[in-house]
């Protein structure tokens, strides 16, 4: 088969006297809006392309077949088919989502808490929703106060524009009303008898709150809150207490919060405090107080401060704020939760996270934190505000993941359950370490890795180095069951955490951001470096992997040091990202200027961003071999932005090494939605790491 060459058509585009001319913009469909309801208005030349480079793909990954299919058997030989989650506790019922042998979706059910304890009631079965449908997702369900109903939203098309629908519980049956193009999800009033959810616009964007009354059609749903400024995310939810829907504005970098009490719905919104540049915070309250997270008053890692309820809505702003937990530099708070009597956050310190648990009543703290020397941990208050119990869940690079709850009262930790492994998994045959990889302006950046004990370190074994480093999303060092596909082959799995996460605080999301993104690649390079240095591997035996952001990234170190790694996979990549920002009619692009800069209103942000952007610095030289993956429906990195790369290197590049473009045409940005599905995707995606470093066999 040939290799596919799409053709050349000039485009030409101007910005502060700067003339930049593209080939393959004409991959960027015309009736995107259209493509994401409705992929089969797909222009035929655009669609005849990707399906070209979708069979190229095939016939250069045959020789990988029965690896894959190895690959997945083992990977899903390690899922507990018919698990479940552990039953959170909401009044007279506890609520849990389960899967069945050999099932795809989630099943939504709940037990009793007294009496019948053993008997479920299957409130949503996912596999059921899902018959008959290429891609279906389930963006959650969330059941009212009095327990009657179920608000449930669901995604077809890959496109997240979610469906919501509303469950009559004691039937077991949907009602008549559908309530389309939403963001997924919704939230009720006190009263059981509202639904509240974000309405997405033609361009995606979230930008409308309405208020829906059960057993009325959508066309009567009230508008009551609509945020006019593209460049602003909004989503809606509700305190701990129960007694506030909260309307959360943001962008990466500032926020702004409005209240509707849950027992008055039709209340009009009331502002805490109004949006500063700069300025983030969150809410939650406690009696005739409001508790906040936020960085205002210089406090870059974040303080927790309170306030006067009443006087905080009459009269919105930072005035009354006074600190309740003050800013400590290096430690940086992630989250936070009330309960009635103990406030609980997360909070990383000295790279690592723990929960910290404050008493209200007299600000006593105690902290829950482990001896590992890299893990990941996570906690929920769960549904209940009277309750001194949290949930939290741990897990390290060989620990599988425990969920434990814990009393904050009294301290009791109970661990509920352990991810079984069925296949079987020993930690005691792998290691974990964390390493200190030195970047060129003498900064420490923290490299995870996970190996079998019996690897030799001796500069032979293969490697994944894992990267993301955007948005200030600190990557875990969790347990990854599919990993250990690799691991097991005898690779080294590493992750670098990286300049633009948070690992070491909000100071390290800054500097690799906006002006400053450039270390965010030079930090990865000098990971892979320090991992040929350190002889876990050799640079001919390193493959990179990134998604999304992390994709960019990906596009960013093959141009910049392409004799550092055998291989690129690059999932979703945001490639194309100076034409991305210079495009406002996209999803993401006007709440993404924070991040980047905006190259329409600011020259020096153009230049900056052209001068990293992967697809405008693709040269005449040689690549490693890259694979590249997109999704059809993609609303945040759209098809065309692999697409274009590929083509691109195609056209310029000097070498003969392997590179594809692969784009699942009935699936978005997170891939294929079943849980057996997505494994396919892993396995192909490792089957390539595989065969590039030579362990094909």
């Amino acid at each position: 088969m040939n290799t596919p060459r799409p053709e050349k058509k000039e485009f030409v585009s101007t910005h502060h006297g700067i003339t930049k001319t593209e080939s393959y913009h004409w991959l960027r469909a015309e009736n995107w809006q259209e493509v994401m309801h409705d992929p089969s208005v797909l222009d035929a030349e655009i669609r005849s392309y990707l399906e070209a480079e979708n069979a190229y793909t095939q016939q250069m990954m045959a020789d990988t077949e029965a690896l894959q299919e190895a690959l997945f058997e083992e990977m899903k030989g390690r899922i507990k088919q018919d698990d479940s989650s552990v039953p959170s506790p909401d009044g007279p019922f506890a609520y849990a989502l389960k899967y069945v042998q050999g099932g795809q979706h989630p099943i939504f059910y709940r037990v009793a808490r007294e009496g019948h304890q053993d008997e479920e009631e299957i409130l949503l079965d996912g596999d059921k929703e899902a018959e008959g449908q290429a891609y279906f997702k389930i963006a959650g369900a969330s059941h009212c106060d009095d327990h009657s109903k179920l608000a449930w939203a669901y995604d077809d098309k890959g496109s997240e524009y979610f469906t919501l629908k509303i469950r009559d519980l004691a039937s077991g049956t949907d009602l008549d009303e559908i309530i389309s193009n939403t963001a997924g999800g919704g939230v009720w009033s006190a009263d059981s008898k509202f639904v509240f959810y974000v309405e997405m616009d033609a361009n995606h964007r979230p930008s409308k709150l309405f208020r829906h009354q059960v057993g009325t059609p959508q066309s009567e749903d009230t508008l009551v809150y609509e945020e006019k400024d593209a460049g602003f995310f909004m989503s809606v939810g509700r305190t701990q207490s129960g007694r506030f829907i909260t309307i959360d504005i943001h962008d990466h970098e500032t926020a702004e919060v409005w209240l509707i009490p849950a027992d008055d719905p039709s209340a009009a919104p009331k502002l805490v405090a109004p949006r500063e540049t700069g300025i983030e915070y969150s809410v939650e309250d406690h009696g005739d107080k409001l508790i906040i997270l936020t960085n205002a008053g210089d406090a870059e890692d974040f303080k927790i401060v309170t306030t006067d309820l009443e006087t905080q809505l009459a009269n919105p702003g930072r005035s009354t704020w006074t600190d309740l937990v003050a800013h400590e530099a290096g430690r940086l708070i992630l989250s936070f939760n009330v309960l009635k009597e103990h406030m609980i956050r997360l909070e990383r310190f000295e790279g690592l996270p723990r929960i910290m648990v404050h008493r209200l009543e007299d600000g006593e703290e105690h902290s829950i934190s482990f001896d590992e020397e890299a893990y990941s941990l996570g906690f929920s208050a769960g549904y209940e505000f009277d309750s001194t119990l949290i949930r939290f869940t741990y897990s390290s690079m060989t620990t599988p993941s425990r969920v434990f709850d814990y009393d904050v009262a009294s301290r009791e930790r109970v661990m509920r359950k352990e991810q079984e492994v069925p296949s079987g998994h020993t930690p005691s045959d792998y290691v974990t370490r964390r390493l200190q990889a030195v970047a060129p302006d003498g900064v420490k950046v923290p490299v995870t890795v996970l190996y079998r004990a019996d690897t030799p370190l001796d500069g032979s074994a293969p490697c994944l180095l894992y990267g993301y480093g955007s948005y200030g999303i600190s990557i875990p060092a969790s347990f990854n069951t599919n990993a250990l596909s690799l691991v097991d082959r005898g690779f080294v799995y590493a992750i670098a955490h990286i300049r633009g996460g948070k690992d070491k605080g909000f100071g390290w999301y800054k500097a690799g951001r906006r002006e400053f993104k450039k270390n965010t690649f030079t930090d990865f390079i000098a990971a892979s470096s320090h991992l040929v240095q350190e002889n876990f591997t050799a640079h001919d035996r390193i493959v990179a992997q990134g998604g999304s952001a992390g994709g960019m990234l990906m596009g960013a170190v093959a141009n910049m040091a392409p004799q550092n790694f055998k291989g690129i996979i690059a999932e979703v990549p945001f490639v194309d990202v100076l034409a991305t920002m210079l495009d406002d009619t996209l999803p993401l692009t006007p709440p993404e200027w924070p991040e980047w800069g905006n190259p329409i209103t600011d020259e020096t942000a153009y230049n900056y961003i052209a001068s990293y952007s992967p697809i405008d610095n693709v040269e005449a030289k040689d690549y490693p071999a890259i694979f590249a993956l997109g999704g059809l429906t993609d609303p945040r990195v759209t098809y065309w932005e692999p697409a274009k790369w590929v083509a691109t290197l195609r056209e310029k590049k000097t070498d003969d090494n392997l590179l594809m473009l692969r784009t699942n045409m009935d699936a978005g940005h997170g891939g294929a939605s079943g849980r057996f599905d997505r494994l396919k995707e892993v396995a192909l995606v490792y089957s390539f790491a595989l065969k590039t470093t030579g362990k094909i066999a």
